[in-house]
């Protein structure tokens, strides 16, 4: 389970990874034209990812779905700001965790595992802490 890191350290952590991995080792990548190596298509009933470019094209869009998703999410938490007296009301642990276990839930309605969601929600929800803390802090100069 990935603890309650920053969006931003999430990432920096991923790019440290891959540039820790030596150029002739990333030369190995997949073909995005060749056939998958094992198995049949399972997405849209067998419809979706006859190959890599193809999947890599979904998660894109998805992507995209995913960032505008979360920019809005950050206007509401924006708002969210100027219903709180004091920083110490930002933080809302409680919350925290109810907004954890309703993402758990509808991951395990939709097919996605539960400590998938968990451990993305709890990154997210801390970023979005922090920004929000950083929102508070410019208003109440």
């Amino acid at each position: 389970m990935i603890g309650p890191y920053s969006l931003a350290r999430v990432a920096l952590a991923a790019l440290a990874v891959v540039s820790a991995v030596p150029a002739a080792a990333r030369a190995d990548e997949p073909s995005t034209t060749a056939p998958a190596y094992w198995g049949s298509p399972t997405v849209d009933g067998g419809k979706c990812c006859a190959t890599l470019g193809e999947v890599r094209e979904n998660i894109d869009r998805i992507d995209r779905a995913i960032i505008g998703a979360m920019a809005e999410r950050s206007k509401y938490v924006h708002e969210a700001a100027r219903f709180k007296k004091n920083p110490a009301e930002v933080e809302a642990p409680q919350r925290v965790e109810q907004v954890v276990r309703k993402a758990k839930a509808l991951a395990s309605e939709d097919g996605l595992p539960p400590e998938v969601a968990e451990a993305t929600y709890r990154a997210m929800v801390h970023a979005f802490t922090q920004y929000e803390q950083g929102v508070f802090a410019k208003q109440a100069r």
